[in-house]
Parts: structure tokens; C-alpha cells; sequence
């Protein structure tokens, strides 16, 4: 059995981490990102899934750094891009994208389609691997919603300000993070993940 005490997030992308942490700080173990190992490698998101990228991060991310590691992937579909840019959301525009580029993108390919036929859904991948490289725990989820003629709001990142939640009449962007952390793709996968976090803290089975 392994002290339970140390969780960290396998991504360098501040405003996820941040995300993530609020998600998971009612567990009583302290959460840290990569932000806090400058030895972090880079892993290399290679998969045909979502959920092969999630493992490949908790997995290389927990052996090199000898720690549990909670690894994500995550993107949006939309439907009349059959499915696009899904695991290529972060890069959706070039390697070295940035979050408005990657909108502006999405804008363009989408032109002037009407609302109804403008659906997407984020998804969310989770894989925990143990400081061997073992995937102890995962989870998939989604939010659906569809995308917007232009961008809406300040919360948030990545495609956001573009995501609208029908029954909301509002984005990401606009709900903020409190409603976000309640109905997203991320917390939907989070809330999926505990019942398994919770029986790795109190069995002893595998702690993190």
C-alpha cells in the first residue's frame, strides 16, 4: 500500500490545471501539475483516441516521474467536420496554435452554415496510472452543444467563447466557471473517475 498524499495532473496548460484541481479538491491529497516538475518529459500525443492519448500521458508522465499521475485528453467534434478537429483541437490551425487562431479556423470551415446544423460536443478523456505505469482507473465523457458565429464571453479557454449550451442560450465563455465545473465534458468525466478514486483511497488497492 502507497501513502496516499500526491496526485499530479499530466498537463502543462495552466488553465486546465486549474480547472482540474478545483474538480478534485475535495479529496484531501494535494494536487500539483507539471507546472511544478521542470523534469517533466513532453509527451508526445500520438493515439487514434482520446483515450490512447490520456493513458500515453499518465503512463510516460507517471514512470519518468516515479508518481501517480492523472493523464487527460480532450477536444471538440463537430458534427458537419465529421467529427473534426476532435484529438487535433490543441493543433487544430499548426503546432504552435493559439486558442484564437484554432476559432478562427473552426469559423471559417463552418462559414455561414445555419445554427441547426452547427452541433458539437467537447470530450473528455481520464486515465490514472500508478508510478509504475499502470493504468489503475479511467473515464470518458461529453458535453454537447454547437458552435457559434463568433466568439461570446471571457471565461474559460480553448473553444469556449464559441461553445454555446443550447439550453443556456450561452457559452462556456459566458456560464463562467462555477456552472462550467458543474455540466462540462471535464467534470462529467471527473464525477465518473471518483467512485474509483474513492475505492483506490480507502482500500488501499492502489493509492495515488
Amino acid at each position: 500500500m502507497i501513502p496516499c498524499s500526491l496526485l499530479i495532473l499530466g498537463t502543462h496548460n495552466p488553465k486546465k490545471g486549474i480547472e482540474l484541481s478545483d474538480l478534485l479538491a475535495h479529496l484531501g491529497i494535494t494536487v500539483e501539475t507539471l507546472a511544478h516538475y521542470p523534469q517533466s518529459i513532453d509527451v508526445i500525443e500520438d493515439g487514434d483516441s482520446f483515450a490512447a492519448n490520456a493513458q500515453k500521458k499518465a503512463s510516460a508522465q507517471a514512470r519518468h516521474l516515479g508518481q501517480w499521475v492523472l493523464g487527460e485528453d480532450s477536444g471538440i467534434c463537430v458534427d458537419a467536420l465529421e467529427g473534426r478537429p476532435g484529438i487535433y483541437s490543441a493543433r487544430f490551425s499548426g503546432p504552435d496554435a493559439t486558442d484564437l487562431e484554432n476559432n478562427q479556423l473552426l469559423l471559417d470551415e463552418l462559414g455561414n452554415l445555419p445554427i441547426e446544423q452547427r452541433t458539437a460536443h467537447y470530450n473528455c478523456h481520464m486515465a490514472l496510472s500508478d508510478p509504475l505505469g499502470n493504468i489503475c482507473a479511467e473515464s470518458e465523457s461529453h458535453c454537447r452543444g454547437r458552435i457559434r458565429y463568433e466568439e461570446a464571453g471571457n471565461h474559460g479557454f480553448g473553444y469556449d467563447p464559441l461553445f454555446e449550451i443550447i439550453e443556456y442560450h450561452r457559452t462556456f465563455g459566458e456560464l463562467g466557471p462555477a456552472m462550467k465545473a458543474t455540466i462540462s465534458h471535464r467534470a462529467r468525466a471527473i464525477a465518473l473517475l471518483l467512485p474509483q478514486l474513492h475505492k483506490l483511497l480507502l482500500d488501499g488497492t492502489g493509492t495515488p
